[in-house]
């Protein structure tokens, strides 16, 4: 159990001593003050995690001390102590920034329960403050790199999440990481030391959907030799992705949905219900919003996985990240391969720069992989590179350079919501030359 340094305010002595008591009981580190003048000098004294604080006390009431305190302490949890008629108050004070209240007299079981929850919440915040801390001090984690703006906010997202055991629903354009993103939400997860379980809902035929993920029993149809787990038991603990989860049929849906909401199941040709503990991400190629509307994917199934959605970017939304990624898998491929390559030329990766990748990640890979093994030099030079990106970049650059630059611009100008300060820092310029260049280009917002 985790011990908690907790202050008690209350002018009333006997409702202080009986806290005190309950809650040192319990192992907990208690001091007492019978003012809300006292309690503000312990505070600048000590640091609490919680505090109980009654509304109404001689002096200095319960409000401002609740406002002083999270002034110099936006950390410590307060519960307001208020008899019934004071309820009003007491949700008043939530609004300024208490935890909760509770009303006299109390109970002492639910005084230890409520305890624990804040004790819970506050652990939780302090690891998901520590992943944010980690993504922010780094380009690379769980193979996962950027350092772009879009990035950072998928690595802040993931941080908030991956304590929680929320469904997750992961989109994007194939290539874009969306299987590294489950990863790294399981292995930050309380469940990282369970199975990691993947599906991919569009390589398994439908037919064979359902064994797959309830598993069969023996002799529940011809070849069924011996009794079989599904995916769902082999996920009890963990996590279960469900990859490309737009690809199932209507009726392996309804299935599918009955299994989230209740998480029992039955083996074909099972009697025996079945119940399994894991946590679900989904991912999507496509847009499921569409297919809801075409009649492909059932709104209720898509509600149920999409309590918390996360979005991966394209590579031409983020190609600040290319350099960090090129240098990545050349260094990766050098190794594999052992070939003597050093670096990549500055043409080569102008040309990178210039491509839209619409194969994004994975197809930057692929290229790097092919100019490591094809290239003759020390450095990856632009005709190393596959013909289709040269061929698309020499296409770009028979237009103007002009156009070009002002394509590229106004597309990173729409990303960040014309936000010059920002677009300036991504396109490496200073905000009087981003200025200079939207007049120049006559760019308007809503063009």
């Amino acid at each position: 159990m985790t011990i908690a340094k907790i202050l008690i305010v209350d002018d009333e002595t006997i409702m202080r001593e009986s806290l005190a008591g309950w809650l040192e009981r319990d192992g907990h580190a208690v001091q007492t003050a019978r003012s809300g003048e006292e309690a503000l000098r312990k505070c600048k004294e000590n640091h609490f995690d919680i505090l109980l604080l009654d509304i109404k006390m001689e002096g200095m009431s319960g409000l401002e001390v609740l406002r002083r305190v999270k002034e110099s302490d936006a950390d410590a949890a307060v519960v307001m102590i208020t008899a019934y008629g004071s309820i009003a108050t007491a949700i008043e004070a939530m609004k300024n920034g208490a935890f909760d209240y509770m009303l006299k007299p109390f109970d002492p079981n639910e005084l230890g329960v409520l305890i624990e929850k804040i004790i819970r919440h506050q652990q939780q915040a302090r690891e998901n403050l520590y992943l944010k801390e980690q993504f922010k001090e780094r380009t690379r984690f769980e193979n996962m790199i950027g350092q772009s703006e879009p990035m950072q906010k998928v690595f802040d997202l993931i941080c908030d999440v991956a304590p929680a055991d929320t469904t997750v629903l992961i989109s994007g354009e194939t290539g874009t990481g969306k299987g590294l993103a489950a990863k790294a939400i399981h292995s930050h997860s309380r469940r990282c030391h369970g199975p990691y379980v993947v599906v991919n809902c569009g390589a398994i035929p439908e037919h064979l959907m359902e064994t797959e993920l309830f598993g069969h029993m023996k002799g529940a149809f011809t070849d069924a030799k011996e009794t079989k787990k599904g995916r769902l038991e082999l996920a009890h603990g963990g996590t279960l992705f469900l990859d490309e989860i737009g690809e199932i049929g209507m009726r392996m849906q309804i299935d599918l949905l009955r299994v989230l909401e209740d998480r029992v199941f039955y083996r074909v040709g099972g009697t025996q219900p079945l119940e399994a503990d894991f946590r679900v991400v989904a991912a999507t190629n496509r847009s499921l919003e569409q297919a809801i509307q075409d009649g492909r994917f059932r709104e209720d199934l898509y509600y149920r996985l999409n309590v918390v959605g996360l979005t991966l970017p394209p590579l031409r939304r983020r190609k600040q990240d290319i350099p960090l990624l090129a240098d990545h898998f050349l260094h990766r491929y050098v190794q594999e391969t052992h070939r003597p390559v050093d670096h990549i030329s500055r043409g080569a990766l102008d040309e990178m720069m210039v491509y839209d990748w619409p194969g994004n990640v994975r197809e930057l890979e692929n290229a790097i992989e092919r100019a490591v093994v094809v290239g003759k030099a020390r450095q990856i030079l632009p005709e190393d590179l596959p013909i289709v990106c040269r061929a698309t970049v020499a296409a770009a650059r028979a237009t103007t350079l002009e156009d070009v630059e002002k394509a590229h611009i106004r597309q990173i100008l729409s990303d960040h919501q014309w936000n010059v300060a920002r677009s300036a820092r991504v396109l490496g310029i200073d905000r009087s030359t981003l200025y200079s260049k939207i007049k120049r280009y006559s760019l308007q917002k809503n063009a």
